[in-house]
């Protein structure tokens, strides 16, 4: 992976907090400056479904930190949660389901790295050569 330039950090504004918002426009704002390549709304969805998830499926914390080298974009949430996010089959009754798939998709790659205090999950996308020019 290429040289870190920029890194921004969002931490949830409290453990009883139940908004994604600051994570996402944080996110927005990042990209604008920095990875103008990558696919906003993408990024902004899978973005928005770790907090979310991080929200739900934790008692404690999160920490979303966004990365930008030449070519890459990293987006990683920390939680306190040391389980990792588990495929459920979608559910069209309201019950969820789709998030983590969805991230699969959207991200290039994606990984969950198990630390001391729960849990890193990362999603990297890479610049396509068209996006290079």
């Amino acid at each position: 992976m290429n040289a870190q330039r920029h890194v921004v950090i969002e931490e949830s504004p409290h453990p009883e907090s139940r908004h994604t918002a600051g994570a996402r426009t944080a996110t927005a704002e990042f990209l604008l400056h920095h990875c103008p390549w990558a696919d906003l709304d993408a990024v902004l969805l899978v973005v928005s479904e770790l907090v979310s998830n991080a929200v739900r499926h934790t008692a404690g914390w999160w920490r979303l930190h966004l990365t930008a080298g030449a070519d890459t974009l990293v987006v990683q949430i920390e939680d306190s949660s040391p389980l990792p996010p588990v495929a459920r089959p979608p559910s069209f009754s309201g019950e969820g389901g789709f998030g983590w798939h969805m991230v699969q998709r959207l991200a290039g790659r994606v990984e969950v790295c198990p630390q001391p205090y729960g849990k890193t999950v990362r999603a990297t996308w890479m610049r396509s050569s068209a996006a290079a020019c």
